[in-house]
């Protein structure tokens, strides 16, 4: 209506001022002006009518990476495939409508249009372990995004049940020998509606009974730090970055910092790394499981040995970090350098339960392994034991713990009972007797007292509350405090780690799982220097390890009622077990 009646306005004053321009009288140029003004106006008042707006919509679907006759790769260990592309269903298509409608003001309706397919890759020749990272147009992206099946490649291997359906039964190929994965409706949106360019992590074993895949049988869990490492539920904290309004209005900090969701498998870490674990090494049956304290001076009379944090600003409220009943707000920091942690914090005990349960969920015999980690930082202020420098080394090894001054050493209280005396006050005075073990659980109700003997017992109780463990390591590398001598030339360290059993029954009694499996059959001591001894505690008692060249001796024996003896000297070595 407003453009019918200011055009015939336009009309009117144009022809009012007469003349002409470019051949245009002024009637004309009045109309013009007026019905373009109209036309604004309707357009503002009764919106767009009933046009159809149309978005994303594509005529044909474009497919890279389809070559006919192209080579099938060989691959061996961890390789980025492209793949080719051997089978696809059509693109489907779907139709999102929204807006239209409106009494006075009608709205335009808009129709979006977005795709989605259905395609088999095919990768290399198999078989392969499996598949890692996936690429789509160079950007990675998580595997539990996808609606993703993969075929290993091996000669059993039978059709895929999606490419069975649509091409009918009895037509589609097994494709054995040809290692592919199956993408089942991947949404084409985020990459302008069309296929994206695929690329995967495969991973392929030598097929020799000699090599890596087939030889190694156990491992190292690391690196036994980490706030939430070895949870195995994913952990969200709050971090400050978001907020929310709660029920009464007031304005909350949202848990949105994962912790342990480093991956892009969607995993947690612990999963996430057991999953590569039994894909890459099938034949793997033992986990060193290793959790770390940390130590605050290479004096063995003045070294606390005490869990630590390293995020003490990050509440998790679904899953709070709680060690040996400490929480993270009264808990020391990890050691800050140009700002960052150098170390991960003590892994918390709900999460050491849960991963033990993991580890042994997928058949694997766990040894636990506390550790000590030495925290010093350079300028720390504190006297070095081995020279006369006013500060002991940045993050020193464990096994340089020693007297006040170290034996050979001017002044050095070796051989005397002041050695004995800071040999007690390192191991402390917790017993077993001050925890409470639960399924899940440990209380600790002994003395504020942070030394060897508690860490080790808690750990003891947490091997329990988990329901036991295979083996429990004690007391390696611990070579400087293995060396301290007492009077008659005794060495006070010994006796506090081979009379602990009987010491602390009532915790170790429950460590162990019945029937406890023949540990030991296959030990190597490796030693660097001298030798050392560690101790392997088992229900039929200890075992001391121990080597006396730098040479690589392998220890077969089997334990029975009694525990093998072996001659044994100090010094550095390093204890790797499998079973």
């Amino acid at each position: 209506m407003a453009t019918l009646v200011l055009s015939a306005v336009g009309a009117s004053v144009g022809a009012s001022f007469g003349g002409a321009v470019l051949g245009l009288s002024g009637m004309v140029i009045g109309r013009a002006v007026g019905a373009s003004l109209g036309r604004v106006i309707d357009q503002r008042l009764m919106g767009g009518g009933s046009q159809v707006i149309e978005q994303g919509r594509i005529e044909r679907l474009r497919l890279t990476g389809a070559l006919e006759g192209a080579p099938v790769p060989v691959v061996w260990g961890r390789v980025r495939l492209g793949g080719q592309v051997i089978w696809s269903t059509q693109f489907f298509e779907t139709v999102t409508t929204a807006g239209g409608g409106g009494k006075l003001v009608k709205k335009p309706k808009i129709k979006e249009f977005s795709y989605s397919i259905s395609l088999a890759v095919a990768l290399c020749e198999g078989p392969i372990l499996g598949i890692g990272r996936i690429w789509a147009d160079g950007q990675e992206i998580a595997p539990s995004d996808l609606n993703i099946r993969l075929y290993t490649g091996s000669e059993e291997q039978l059709p895929d049940p999606l490419i069975d359906a649509v091409e009918g039964a009895g037509n589609a190929p097994a494709y054995r020998g040809i290692a592919y994965v199956v993408i089942e409706d991947l949404e084409l949106a985020a990459y302008g509606n069309r296929v994206p360019q695929l690329s995967f992590e495969v991973m392929r074993a030598v097929n020799a009974p000699t090599g890596m895949t087939g030889l190694v049988q156990g491992v190292a869990l690391m690196p036994g730090t980490g706030d939430f490492t070895y949870a195995a539920l994913p952990v969200f904290a709050r971090d400050g970055s978001g907020t929310e309004t709660g029920l009464a209005g007031q304005v909350v900090d949202v848990a949105d910092m994962p912790m342990n969701l480093n991956s892009p498998t969607g995993l947690t870490d612990l999963e996430a790394g057991l999953d590569a674990l039994t894909r890459e090494l099938p034949h793997c049956q033992s986990v060193v499981m290793v959790v770390s304290w940390f130590g605050s001076d290479l004096r063995a009379g003045n070294c606390r040995v005490e869990p630590k944090v390293e995020f003490p600003d990050r509440a998790a409220p679904d899953y709070p970090w709680s060690v040996a009943g400490r929480a993270a707000r009264d808990t020391p920091q990890v050691p800050l350098q140009d700002g960052q942690p150098v170390y991960g914090g003590t892994p918390a005990d709900a999460s050491v339960i849960e991963a033990i349960a993991a580890l042994q969920a997928r058949g694997q015999k766990v040894v636990y392994y506390p550790f000590i980690l030495m925290d010093q930082l350079a300028g720390n202020g504190l006297p070095d034991p081995y020279s006369d420098a006013p500060d002991q080394p940045a993050l020193p090894w464990r096994g340089r713990i020693t007297t006040a001054k170290a034996p050979g050493q001017a002044g050095s209280p070796d051989g005397t009972l002041a050695a004995q005396a800071e040999v007690a006050d390192f191991f402390g005075t917790a017993s077993a007797s001050d925890f409470t073990v639960s399924p899940g659980a440990v209380v600790y109700s002994g003395p504020e007292d942070w030394r060897y003997r508690r860490f080790i017992l808690h750990q003891a109780a947490l091997c329990a509350a988990a329901g036991g463990v295979d083996a429990f390591c004690i007391g390696s590398e611990m070579r400087g405090l293995t060396q301290i001598r007492g009077v008659a030339n005794s060495f006070p360290a010994w006796p506090r780690w081979s009379l602990w059993p009987p010491k602390c029954a009532p915790c170790w009694d429950r460590i162990p799982r019945s029937p406890m499996p023949p540990i030991g059959r296959n030990i190597s001591a490796i030693s660097r220097q001298r030798a050392t001894a560690s101790f392997i505690w088992t229900r039929s008692g200890q075992m001391p390890i121990s080597t006396r060249s730098a040479l690589t001796i392998t220890c077969r024996c089997r334990i029975g009622a009694t525990a093998p003896t072996m001659p044994m000297r100090l010094g550095a070595a390093s204890i790797i077990l499998t079973t």
